[in-house]
Protein backbone atom coordinates (compact mmCIF):
# COMPACT_ATOMS: atom_id res chain seq x y z
CA UNK A 1 0.00 0.00 0.00
CA UNK A 2 1.37 3.39 -0.80
CA UNK A 3 1.96 5.91 1.97
CA UNK A 4 0.27 9.30 1.81
CA UNK A 5 3.78 11.05 0.82
CA UNK A 6 4.31 7.83 -2.19
CA UNK A 7 3.06 8.05 -5.53
CA UNK A 8 0.56 4.84 -6.54
CA UNK A 9 2.37 2.40 -8.71
CA UNK A 10 -0.07 3.16 -11.49
CA UNK A 11 -0.96 0.98 -13.92
CA UNK A 12 0.60 1.70 -17.48
CA UNK A 13 -1.58 1.55 -21.11
CA UNK A 14 -1.49 -2.20 -21.47
CA UNK A 15 -2.16 -2.87 -18.09
CA UNK A 16 -5.33 -0.46 -17.99
CA UNK A 17 -6.87 -2.21 -20.91
CA UNK A 18 -6.00 -5.52 -19.64
CA UNK A 19 -7.79 -4.72 -16.42
CA UNK A 20 -10.77 -2.88 -18.19
CA UNK A 21 -11.09 -6.02 -20.26
CA UNK A 22 -11.24 -8.45 -17.42
CA UNK A 23 -13.54 -6.11 -15.50
CA UNK A 24 -15.92 -6.42 -18.33
CA UNK A 25 -15.84 -10.52 -18.46
CA UNK A 26 -16.46 -10.28 -14.71
CA UNK A 27 -19.37 -8.31 -15.02
CA UNK A 28 -21.34 -9.98 -18.18
CA UNK A 29 -20.58 -13.12 -17.93
CA UNK A 30 -22.40 -14.61 -15.10
CA UNK A 31 -25.41 -12.03 -15.69
CA UNK A 32 -24.74 -14.17 -19.62
CA UNK A 33 -24.98 -17.30 -17.41
CA UNK A 34 -27.91 -16.15 -15.54
CA UNK A 35 -29.46 -15.73 -18.55
CA UNK A 36 -29.71 -18.49 -20.47
CA UNK A 37 -30.46 -20.90 -17.03
CA UNK A 38 -33.49 -18.75 -16.08
CA UNK A 39 -34.45 -18.50 -19.80
CA UNK A 40 -33.94 -22.60 -20.55
CA UNK A 41 -34.09 -24.19 -16.97
CA UNK A 42 -35.98 -21.69 -14.56
CA UNK A 43 -32.97 -21.70 -12.28
CA UNK A 44 -29.86 -18.82 -11.38
CA UNK A 45 -26.55 -19.96 -12.28
CA UNK A 46 -26.11 -19.82 -8.06
CA UNK A 47 -28.99 -22.36 -7.90
CA UNK A 48 -27.36 -24.15 -10.60
CA UNK A 49 -23.71 -24.39 -9.00
CA UNK A 50 -24.90 -25.34 -5.67
CA UNK A 51 -26.50 -28.11 -7.28
CA UNK A 52 -24.01 -29.46 -10.14
CA UNK A 53 -21.20 -29.26 -6.84
CA UNK A 54 -23.66 -31.53 -4.18
CA UNK A 55 -23.77 -33.98 -7.98
CA UNK A 56 -20.02 -34.25 -7.63
CA UNK A 57 -19.99 -35.44 -3.94
CA UNK A 58 -20.14 -39.30 -2.70
CA UNK A 59 -24.15 -39.88 -1.96
CA UNK A 60 -24.69 -36.23 -3.54
CA UNK A 61 -24.38 -34.96 -0.03
CA UNK A 62 -22.13 -32.35 1.60
CA UNK A 63 -22.17 -30.28 4.62
CA UNK A 64 -23.84 -26.06 4.05
CA UNK A 65 -20.50 -24.34 5.25
CA UNK A 66 -18.75 -26.40 2.80
CA UNK A 67 -21.48 -26.44 0.22
CA UNK A 68 -21.08 -22.09 0.63
CA UNK A 69 -17.48 -22.02 0.44
CA UNK A 70 -17.43 -24.19 -3.22
CA UNK A 71 -20.36 -22.33 -4.72
CA UNK A 72 -18.82 -19.12 -3.39
CA UNK A 73 -21.42 -17.63 -1.44
CA UNK A 74 -22.28 -16.76 2.22
CA UNK A 75 -24.15 -19.46 4.27
CA UNK A 76 -27.22 -17.11 4.37
CA UNK A 77 -27.73 -16.99 1.14
CA UNK A 78 -26.86 -20.41 0.43
CA UNK A 79 -29.61 -20.98 2.98
CA UNK A 80 -32.30 -19.27 1.30
CA UNK A 81 -31.16 -20.83 -1.82
CA UNK A 82 -31.59 -24.30 -0.87
CA UNK A 83 -34.72 -23.36 1.11
CA UNK A 84 -36.07 -22.39 -2.69
CA UNK A 85 -34.56 -26.01 -4.21
CA UNK A 86 -36.37 -27.48 -1.31
CA UNK A 87 -39.75 -26.56 -2.40
CA UNK A 88 -39.11 -27.86 -5.83
CA UNK A 89 -38.02 -31.35 -4.91
CA UNK A 90 -34.48 -30.95 -5.90
CA UNK A 91 -32.36 -30.64 -2.81
CA UNK A 92 -33.19 -31.80 0.83
CA UNK A 93 -31.50 -30.98 4.64
CA UNK A 94 -30.32 -33.07 7.02
CA UNK A 95 -28.60 -32.72 10.38
CA UNK A 96 -25.27 -34.57 9.94
CA UNK A 97 -25.22 -37.64 11.83
CA UNK A 98 -22.11 -37.36 12.48
CA UNK A 99 -21.95 -34.00 14.37
CA UNK A 100 -25.33 -32.67 15.05
CA UNK A 101 -23.62 -28.37 14.77
CA UNK A 102 -23.79 -28.95 11.12
CA UNK A 103 -26.43 -29.54 8.44
CA UNK A 104 -26.32 -31.54 5.66
CA UNK A 105 -27.68 -30.52 1.67
CA UNK A 106 -28.02 -33.24 -0.58
CA UNK A 107 -29.04 -33.27 -4.19
CA UNK A 108 -32.44 -35.68 -4.34
CA UNK A 109 -33.37 -38.00 -7.24
CA UNK A 110 -35.54 -35.14 -8.95
CA UNK A 111 -32.63 -32.36 -8.40
CA UNK A 112 -30.22 -35.15 -10.59
CA UNK A 113 -32.54 -34.80 -13.26
CA UNK A 114 -32.96 -31.65 -13.41
CA UNK A 115 -29.41 -31.02 -13.20
CA UNK A 116 -29.04 -33.77 -16.01
CA UNK A 117 -31.61 -31.65 -17.91
CA UNK A 118 -29.96 -28.40 -17.70
CA UNK A 119 -26.61 -29.38 -18.36
CA UNK A 120 -26.21 -29.90 -22.05
CA UNK A 121 -27.66 -26.13 -22.42
CA UNK A 122 -25.81 -24.37 -19.98
CA UNK A 123 -22.30 -26.16 -21.25
CA UNK A 124 -23.48 -25.27 -24.60
CA UNK A 125 -23.91 -21.42 -23.88
CA UNK A 126 -19.92 -21.41 -21.62
CA UNK A 127 -18.60 -22.95 -24.77
CA UNK A 128 -20.08 -20.56 -26.91
CA UNK A 129 -19.04 -17.39 -24.39
CA UNK A 130 -16.08 -19.39 -23.27
CA UNK A 131 -14.33 -21.35 -25.21
CA UNK A 132 -15.48 -20.88 -28.86
CA UNK A 133 -13.51 -17.22 -29.21
CA UNK A 134 -10.27 -18.91 -27.94
CA UNK A 135 -7.62 -21.11 -29.29
CA UNK A 136 -6.21 -24.07 -27.08
CA UNK A 137 -3.43 -22.29 -26.31
CA UNK A 138 -5.61 -19.70 -25.22
CA UNK A 139 -7.74 -21.55 -22.70
CA UNK A 140 -4.54 -22.95 -21.35
CA UNK A 141 -3.25 -19.42 -20.13
CA UNK A 142 -6.41 -18.39 -19.08
CA UNK A 143 -6.64 -21.60 -16.98
CA UNK A 144 -3.06 -20.71 -15.63
CA UNK A 145 -4.04 -17.28 -15.29
CA UNK A 146 -7.30 -18.10 -13.60
CA UNK A 147 -5.49 -20.04 -11.17
CA UNK A 148 -2.91 -17.36 -10.51
CA UNK A 149 -4.96 -14.95 -9.75
CA UNK A 150 -7.33 -16.73 -7.44
CA UNK A 151 -4.00 -18.27 -5.50
CA UNK A 152 -3.13 -14.66 -5.12
CA UNK A 153 -6.47 -13.89 -3.63
CA UNK A 154 -6.53 -17.31 -1.76
CA UNK A 155 -3.81 -19.41 -0.92
CA UNK A 156 -6.13 -21.57 1.21
CA UNK A 157 -8.39 -22.13 -1.61
CA UNK A 158 -9.19 -25.74 -1.51
CA UNK A 159 -11.45 -25.56 -4.54
CA UNK A 160 -8.38 -24.86 -6.79
CA UNK A 161 -6.50 -28.25 -5.61
CA UNK A 162 -5.61 -29.49 -9.31
CA UNK A 163 -7.12 -33.47 -10.38
CA UNK A 164 -4.27 -36.03 -10.17
CA UNK A 165 -2.93 -37.67 -12.68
Amino acid sequence: MATPTEQPHWLDKEELETWFALAGVLARLPAALDRQLQRDAGISHFEYQVMAALSETPERTMRMSRLAMIADGSLSRLSQVVTRLEKRGWVSRTPDPTDGRYTLATLTHDGWDKLVATAPGHVAEVRRLVFDPMTKAQCRQLRDIGRRITTTIDPDDSCLRQPSG
